[in-house]
This record gives C-alpha cells, structure tokens and sequence, in this order.
C-alpha cells in the first residue's frame, strides 16, 4: 500500500492537525476530498475534539468550503454518549463547553446534577473554575470520573494547547482520582461501529491523521491502513522512537493529504 490508496473504499479522517490547523486549511486538502469525490471514495471526517457539537463542526468544515452533512462527522462525544448509554448513565457534572451540553442533554443526559451519578470532562475550552471546583468536590466525595478523549494537547498554528489529558492531570493532582473510562480515540469502537454500518471491510478502510497515540494506534486496533500526515504533531523522530511492531506504526507516511490519491 502506498500514497495512491489502491483498494481504499472509505477513508477516515482526523480533522485537527490533518484537514485544517487552528483556521487554516492545510494546503492539498480541498483538492485530496475532491479526488476521494472524483474516485468514489468514501470520507468521513473524525475528531477526539468535544468542544464542538455536530452542526457546529459542520458549519466550520463549510467555512472551509467543505461539503459535509452531519452523518459524515464522527466525534469522541458520539463514543461517550454510547458508553453513558451502555451503562445507563442519566445524571452527570459537565467540564465541557456549551456544544458538548447541548448533545448530551438532546441525549437524555442531565449535566449540572447536585447528585452526578459521574463527572464527565470533555474538551472545555470555556473551562472556568465553579466547573473545575465543583468537579473536584464530587470527586473527592466518590463520584466516579469518565473522560471524552485522552489527547494532551490540541494542535494549533502557535504550538499545543491544553487538552483534556491535561485537565486530567490536573484533576489527578487536586483528588488524586483517575477517570473510570476514556472513550474516543485510540478506542477502535469509534470507527467501527461505523465500517460495519456501511458493510466494509476495515481492511480496506483507511484512518489518515496526525497523532500517533489516538488515530495510528486505532486504526491498528480496527485493521485498517494507517497513514500518519505530519501536518501537526507528529514528527519523523517520534515514529523512529517507536519500538518494533508497536500498534502506533504507521502503514504510509505524508506530510499532508495533498499527497494522497495522486
């Protein structure tokens, strides 16, 4: 397998880091989704990010000229409220911006309980300290703590951001408390409850992104091409650092997805 993607149906891809960075559109990716178009690939677009809802990250790929309906949008916050579900999860304190509250109160989910049966931390880029303060006494009192995602930072054009891996350390510090569950990426569910629903095989199916820890690592959980753009954290020294078959091991290496499908 190499950059043409010969045999690919579907590809699967990181948005931060990978599509745009920050608000700029990476060079090459408007003309690499209309090659996928031209081809009859399939692409869909994936982010651990929960700061946003569906409609708002639509709206944001439109701004960049994309065209995309909310079906074609995969989120960590997707794999949470399934996991909530899963565990029959109603009542939870929210670290998480007005976009993620808005999809898990559609969902049923209380998010300013007094009683959370769960802290839940998202990607909270309107965090604010009644948010962090009042999590801290749930926890220290033994409510249980389920997170989004585990990415560090979030990539922009000015270096990396605080993610929610380090607001979990932040937490860790305050109450000394892991989260009970991470959903998201690297967690192969996030793709392929997808994969099966469009009845493909994962094996041609490709997850194209920038992080090696998330996006590589589940595209090795899920079977399918892995392909590392390096386009926002990623580097070629972090890929030599890995050991010999580790599950972060890319299949093909770009710089960008301009360099796909050509």
């Amino acid at each position: 397998m190499d950059a043409q993607l010969n045999g690919i149906d579907a590809v699967f891809l990181d948005l931060d880091g990978t599509i745009y960075l920050g608000g700029n559109l990476i060079d090459g990716a408007l003309d690499f989704l209309k090659r996928c178009d031209e081809r009859g690939i399939k692409r869909y677009f994936l982010s651990n990010n929960s700061s946003r809802s569906v409609k708002q990250y639509v709206e944001k790929l439109h701004g960049f000229g994309i065209p995309a309906v909310e079906d074609d949008v995969l989120l960590s916050t997707h794999d949470l409220l399934a996991w909530l579900a899963s565990n029959t999860i109603t009542k939870t304190w929210l670290i998480g911006t007005e976009g993620m509250r808005e999809m898990l109160e559609d969902s049923g989910i209380e998010t300013r309980s007094e009683e959370p049966e769960y802290v839940v931390l998202g990607y909270d880029i309107e965090i604010n300290y009644e948010k962090l303060s009042k999590a801290s006494v749930f926890l220290h009192a033994g409510v249980p703590l389920v997170a989004s995602h585990p990415d560090m930072v979030c990539p922009s054009p000015d270096g990396g951001l605080p993610d929610v891996g380090a607001y979990l350390a932040l937490l860790k510090t305050t109450t000394g408390i892991d989260p009970i569950h991470i959903t998201g990426k690297p967690n192969a569910g996030m793709i392929l409850h997808k994969i099966d629903a469009l009845g493909l095989d994962p094996a041609r199916c490709a997850m194209v992104g920038d992080r090696l820890y998330t996006d590589l690592a589940m595209a090795t959980r899920a079977g399918c091409v892995g392909i590392l753009v390096l386009s926002g954290e990623a580097t070629i020294d972090d890929v030599s650092k890995l050991e010999e078959g580790a599950e972060q091991q890319p299949t093909i290496i770009v710089n960008s997805v301009g360099e796909l499908l050509r």
